[in-house]
């Protein structure tokens, strides 16, 4: 089987096709084809409320590309999502309805809930019964989750996220109110709470780090000391030194404080880094829909 997902993010576009390995109870979903196109849909709405003509055409040209990798690769099932970006635009349900009338492809705006949802789908395969606090850091918004004995119990998500700060469209209440939330649900006296990181910018804090790519496990100390060696650099020597792309360069440091603060106000010393996201949860998605008898252990390859 081989599956396909079209993640449509404030910051970039994914599209991730997958085959998926069946065999003694586990299912491996092997990569075959991974393009990411950093179009920042988040720096029109963010600042205009609305996606502009140009990154509307862009998007449109993108997505015939997506189609085109698609229909060669012969696919079994697809799923595409829009997140904060698409879901805060005037323009953005015009947009992707667009894409279905003239391309055919099938575009989902989710929620903030819905987007949680799917990584928690991935996310929940790799933990054990202990206490965790899942942060999703996207471009527009970070979603926020309480595990306890391999279960959800809380969940929110927050208008703060990394391209949505760096455009200075979040606001110090939005910020309080996610430090306060965390305080309420997240910390326990005299209970430990490890914190479990996903999106782009973490994997590359977790890649910067130098942290044992085994453990894929990094201390607040250490990502702290990573964070203060990109603030002392310019976006110059980030991009030349440091060779980040573009889109990752400027985002990068608003993306380590949100991270950075959610840690302290669980007080987590720990953040694993599971190098999974959304395409993940939508992949796993797909197979579930398709499969919903299914009792097989995901494995990501």
């Amino acid at each position: 089987m081989k599956l396909a997902a079209i993640d449509i993010g404030s910051n970039a576009v994914r599209l991730q096709i997958t085959r998926v390995l069946e065999y003694e109870k586990v299912i491996t979903f092997k990569k075959l084809e991974y393009v990411r196109f950093p179009l920042r849909l988040g720096h029109d709405v963010f600042s205009e409320g609305r996606i502009s003509e140009y990154n509307e055409e862009r998007f449109f040209k993108l997505m015939t590309a997506y189609k085109n990798l698609i229909d060669l690769y012969e696919i079994d099932g697809y799923f595409g999502c829009a997140t904060s970006a698409m879901r805060e635009s005037e323009n953005g349900r015009e947009i992707v309805d667009r894409v279905y009338r003239e391309l055919g492809i099938d575009i989902k705006i989710i929620s903030g809930d819905e987007e949680a949802e799917m990584i928690n789908k991935v996310i929940l395969q790799g933990l054990d019964n202990a206490h965790y606090i899942h942060i999703d850091v996207g471009g527009g918004s970070t979603e926020l989750n309480i595990y306890e004995n391999h279960e959800k119990v809380y969940s929110h998500s927050f208008k703060i996220g990394s391209v949505r700060t760096l455009e200075g469209r979040d606001t110090p209440e939005a910020w309080q109110e996610m430090r306060d939330w965390v305080g309420k649900y997240a910390f326990k006296k005299g209970e430990k709470i490890e914190a479990v990181g996903t999106g782009g910018n973490i994997n590359k804090l977790f890649e910067l780090s130098g942290s044992s790519p085994k453990s894929r496990k990094m201390s607040l100390e250490t990502l702290t000391k990573t964070q203060d060696v990109l603030k002392n650099l310019t976006l110059e020597d980030r991009l030349n030194k440091l060779q980040l792309n573009p889109d990752r360069a400027d985002v990068i440091i608003p993306a380590s404080d949100i991270y950075v603060a959610v840690m302290k106000a669980a007080k987590a010393k720990k953040i694993i880094v599971p190098d999974v996201g959304l395409k993940d949860g939508i992949n796993y998605h797909l197979y579930q829909t398709k499969h919903p008898e299914s009792d097989k252990v995901f494995v990501k390859n």
